[in-house]
């Protein structure tokens, strides 16, 4: 974009100041605001170098545009107009401030991530995510930031999830192979979240149809992939379990449990996991499931719907790779318990989370060895015969593709409640410290308990 105007700055203080006189310039016509974006872009574009950058000064860059009388008085057409600087635009700097725009505007307003949909802007973010992988590193995270938030509150097209190919998906493991093994590596948690988002959109196209009505299912790039080269990729998997251990974004969460599933229930993927991996998730699971409080039986639910196939299609399955077999069996006892610390703790039990804990209950290696005691007390408490075909459930697959919330929702705590409260206390059940390949548990981590733990990468913002 030309400018026609020069400027001769002599401190950042002047680059500011300048700023503000661009936005703060009075539009009434769409010639005058398109006047007025231009010199924005442009001026902010020249000086970039010099005085943006840092995450901070592009952020306090975009929000001047945001806050200022020419945004707010023209809302709709200035999104627009920016978006369509986005189709077009090609140099790095350019890009690098309008995604900043956007991202920030769509993470406040979800209607601006909507008209991108609406606008096609999917398929130019897949495009300068690859083109743009080499040029600038901090465009590149903006633009798989923009990317994970235009897909995590909305459907996206078919047409549009058509044009994944496996190639992108291959780069973005890739991506985080190459990284150090140190997750809190700015990288990593961008591409995870867009790897994330991707198989749930691949899930929800499968299982709800679209808007004619007729499921067209289309092939899930991400398991594919893990599927055929899932030994090559193993940095990912040991990394969504420790964001799972950390994140405390409930939609978050979901995403992680939401691949679990399906890498659980997919035959060639069963193995993906180290074993000392899977024991750490069994960990956090139980961990997990005890903190969840009553009012988060949705979540609970789909905790449960992984927890199964975890248990009996994984490595743990085998004699040598057993783990917590006491403290899973205590657990899903207690949580339908009617009476004693069970009633206390978990409360009223629902049908889906009776159905649910018989059949992780069904889980052979669970039970195979329990006494004829234990049994009788497991049908005493669930209520329920224990029915080979409770392990059988053709709907939840749709159930855990169907379960979403609300970008930046927390996950209700019972630990965190307890510490403000000082009145509840998790029932006793160890969770002892693991160490996998590369993932660990602990519960002093950075000074916090696991309860208050977020993601070190945590960006602003069923029955």
């Amino acid at each position: 974009m030309e400018f026609e105007v020069s400027y001769s700055l002599e401190s950042e203080q002047q680059f500011w100041d300048e700023l503000d006189e661009i936005v703060s310039a009075h539009c009434q016509t769409h010639d005058t605001i398109d006047n007025s974006l231009r010199a924005y872009l442009s001026f902010t574009s020249n000086y970039k170098e010099e005085y943006l950058q840092s995450e901070y000064a592009v952020a306090r860059c975009s929000f001047k545009l945001l806050e200022s009388g020419l945004f707010v008085a023209h809302k709709d057409y200035v999104r627009r107009q920016i978006i369509y600087s986005l189709l077009q635009e090609d140099t790095a700097p350019t890009l690098h401030l309008i995604a900043a725009f956007l991202l920030f505007d769509g993470r406040q307003h979800e209607e601006t991530l909507e008209m991108m949909n609406e606008e096609g802007v999917f398929p130019r973010l897949l495009e300068l995510i690859q083109d743009k992988r080499h040029e600038d590193a901090a465009l590149h995270r903006m633009l798989l930031e923009l990317l994970y938030e235009m897909s995590r509150i909305q459907r996206l097209r078919t047409q549009d999830l058509m044009l994944i190919d496996d190639e992108f998906i291959t780069y973005l493991l890739q991506v985080i192979e190459g990284l150090s093994d140190d997750v809190n590596d700015p990288y990593h948690y961008p591409v995870i979240r867009v790897l994330l988002v991707l198989n749930e959109q691949y899930m929800v196209s499968a299982h709800d149809p679209g808007p004619s009505g007729v499921l067209r299912p289309l092939p899930n790039k991400v398991i594919n992939i893990l599927s055929k080269h899932g030994s090559v990729y193993k940095t990912f998997g040991e990394n969504i379990i420790l964001l799972l251990n950390r994140e405390s974004e409930t939609s978050l969460q979901l995403l992680i449990l939401k691949l679990l599933y399906l890498l659980f229930t997919t035959p060639r993927t069963y193995e993906y996991f180290y074993t000392n991996d899977l024991r750490v998730l069994v960990d956090v699971m139980i961990r997990n499931l005890l903190d969840l409080p009553l009012s988060a039986a949705a979540l609970r639910h789909t905790y449960l719907r992984v927890l199964y196939p975890l248990l009996a299609h994984t490595q743990l399955q085998n004699p040598d790779a057993h783990y917590k077999r006491e403290e899973l069996l205590k657990l899903l006892y207690m949580m339908t318990s009617s009476t004693g610390a069970g009633m206390m703790h978990f409360g009223a039990v629902d049908e889906t989370t009776k159905r649910l804990v018989a059949r992780c209950v069904q889980v052979p290696w669970l039970r195979e060895a329990e006494e004829e005691q234990e049994r009788e007390a497991a049908k005493k408490y669930l209520g329920i015969g224990m029915n080979p075909k409770a392990a059988e459930s053709s709907l939840s697959v749709m159930e855990v593709a169907a379960h979403k919330e609300k970008p930046g929702v927390q996950t209700p705590s019972r630990e965190k409640d307890a510490a403000t409260n000082k009145k509840e206390t998790p029932p006793d059940i160890n969770v002892a410290h693991e160490v996998g390949n590369g993932v660990s548990l602990s519960n002093e981590a950075d000074g916090h308990g696991l309860g208050e733990l977020k993601s070190p990468f945590e960006v602003e913002g069923e029955a």
